[in-house]
């Protein structure tokens, strides 16, 4: 016979949807989600031009071997590596790491060193933080005045680096190796888009600069920019890699988390920590109910809800113990209309859905209230 105390315990990310929206590494980020019980909803933001067909990377290239700079500034090892790789494409691959070898190179982190060093060449410097604030203040500790920088960049230009530098007198050539560009397919981005401002996502992720810009982006082609941010604001966790990546959202007024280091595995481990943590737990009828985004932890075992369910249960857990009116109830229903019946339905799915029907009780021409422990009343009553 099945033992249910043997079974497994979920996932730290059990019950929540997580966006995301990388064209780059999204399987990655969405098995690593997965493995831990998200479900994941991807959308690209944005695709990337193909190395080979950029013929503004094929003329910074050219310009780049024809005249030398002082210094080449490599940021994103994919980025160096495609470089190397669509130079060599057009017969210029030799040349270009010859040209190198002559520069001062600087590789922001151990990645970027990686594929300097795969491509035979050594780097100069390489900051201990990843981060290009440290490039650059050893760069204008070494002066650039008169100097000729060359910045390969990632995507677009990195903010406020390429301005410092020109000030500093610097002459600034950027190396385009990627460039982003809208998806092809914009359908799946209007149902992350639609799903965000519905809250039916917990979190949403970005990698890239572009990606939070293009969202916002389509938003406001939509005319969904207020609700996206209303969303961001209160509900739906946005999640960045990294500083860089926060910015088009920082600059909308959204507060962003972001892991220490900037990769995919910390960013998931930041979820597992801030999602649980902004879930709402209850004692109620003697078991420990922890309600999440599609789903409820009742004494640690994961119960799904159909969306109707979790709409009643999120209204009767703003006010745990409290009587909530079926009128109020179905309001909370979305399409529900005006016959209260659709609460009664709800409401047997939703206690069906929980395996435990006692925890919502009916009080008799009144309306329902979570059976709230004794004990807890008064922690939430004013809740």
């Amino acid at each position: 016979m099945y033992d249910e105390e043997k079974r497994p315990a979920p996932g730290p990310l059990a019950g929540f949807t997580v966006g995301v929206t990388a064209a780059r590494r999204a399987d990655e980020l969405g098995a690593l989600l997965g493995r831990r019980g998200a479900a994941v909803l991807h959308a690209p933001a944005l695709r990337i031009v193909p190395l080979a067909d950029d013929g503004e990377l094929l003329a910074a290239t050219k310009q780049l071997i024809g005249q030398a700079p002082d210094v080449v500034v490599a940021t994103t090892a994919i980025g160096f590596r495609g470089w190397v790789e669509a130079a060599d494409g057009w017969g210029l691959g030799e040349s270009l790491i010859d040209r190198l070898r002559e520069v001062e190179l600087l590789a922001r982190g151990p990645k970027v060193k990686g594929a300097v060093r795969a491509a035979g060449l050594t780097e100069d410097w390489s900051p201990s933080s990843e981060s290009m604030a440290e490039v650059l203040d050893r760069l204008l500790e070494e002066g650039v005045d008169g100097r000729r920088v060359a910045v390969q960049l990632h995507g677009e230009p990195v903010p406020g680096f390429v301005e410092a530098l020109r000030a500093a007198g610097a002459e600034v050539v950027g190396v385009p190796v990627y460039r982003w560009m809208p998806p092809e397919e914009i359908a799946p981005l209007d149902r992350l888009l639609d799903a965000t401002v519905s809250r039916g996502l917990d979190a949403v992720t970005f990698t890239s600069a572009p990606a939070a810009a293009s969202l916002l982006s389509r938003a406001e082609d939509r005319g969904l920019l207020p609700e996206l941010l209303a969303a961001l604001h209160h509900d739906v966790l946005p999640a960045c890699v990294g500083p860089v990546t926060a910015l088009p959202l920082q600059a909308r007024g959204i507060d962003t988390v972001q892991p220490e280091r900037f990769r995919l595995g910390p960013l998931v481990q930041l979820l597992c920590q801030e999602l649980p943590g902004r879930a709402r737990a209850l004692p109620i009828a003697g078991h420990r109910v922890e309600i999440r985004g599609h789903a409820v932890l009742v004494d640690g075992d994961l119960r799904p809800v159909p969306p109707a369910g979790m709409s009643l249960l999120r209204v009767l857990s703003r006010r745990p113990g409290w009587v909530v009116a079926r009128s109020e109830l179905l309001r909370a229903l979305p399409g529900a209309g005006r016959d209260e019946h659709a609460v009664e339905t709800a409401m047997a799915r939703l206690r069906t859905a929980l395996g435990a029907p006692k925890l919502i009780q009916t009080v008799v021409k009144r309306g329902y209230r979570l059976a709230l422990d004794p004990a807890a009343d008064a922690k939430y009553a004013d809740a």
